[in-house]
């Protein structure tokens, strides 16, 4: 994997010291929810190594993760403006891609890189205890939970492409947090933090 991806001439995505963040911020023990998608963003300045995630003051168009304020606000009835999602991962939620990179303009390119064994190995480890898992998309359903004592929550890609194919309405914020208080934890706070 690492010399396919020094070999590839196109930008990659995230940068090589954010391709980790997500596992980083968000360890084991503290992962309460997993959010996993496909891959990163392949626009530059969108991919901040946390899936769903764009950096605070991005200028350009939201797209999957304007989708995904909108199904928080007809879910909720909250908002969400800030892009960063550094909060969800704070408070539990691993904002993980099926690929960690990406090159620039090219979705799935890196899907076969080999990202799939780590984050089956993310899971795998993960199994350990009750958590909630929301996969979106077909790539990210191949990689659902085996033990029943999960909540697995599955929807299309939040994608402008396929978000209308039951992504909205799907409602899994509130299912998440009506899961979590269920178990006696804390639920997610999705909206803007204070």
């Amino acid at each position: 994997m690492a010399r396919a991806l020094r070999a590839e001439t196109r930008p990659v995505f995230p940068p090589p010291d954010a391709m980790f963040a997500a596992l980083r911020r968000t360890q084991p023990h503290d992962t309460r929810v997993v959010i996993l998608g496909q891959d990163p963003y392949h626009t530059p300045g969108k991919a901040d190594g946390l899936a769903f995630s764009i950096p605070d003051g991005f200028g350009g168009r939201l797209d999957s993760l304007g989708n995904i304020f909108r199904e928080i606000e007809t879910d909720l009835g909250g908002l969400r403006t800030k892009t960063s999602l550094d909060d969800w991962a704070d408070q539990g939620v691993l904002l993980l891609n099926t690929a960690l990179s990406v090159p620039q303009g090219a979705a799935k390119a890196h899907a076969r890189l080999g990202w799939d064994t780590l984050v089956r190995q993310v899971i795998a480890r993960l199994e350990d205890r009750p958590r909630a898992f929301v996969l979106w998309g077909g790539p990210a359903q191949r990689f659902a939970p085996t033990s029943p004592h999960h909540l697995v929550l599955t929807a299309p890609h939040p994608s402008p492409l396929s978000a209308h194919r039951g992504f909205f309405g799907s409602r899994p914020f509130s299912t998440v947090n009506t899961w979590l208080t269920t178990l006696g934890n804390s639920p997610i706070d999705w909206t803007d933090p204070l």
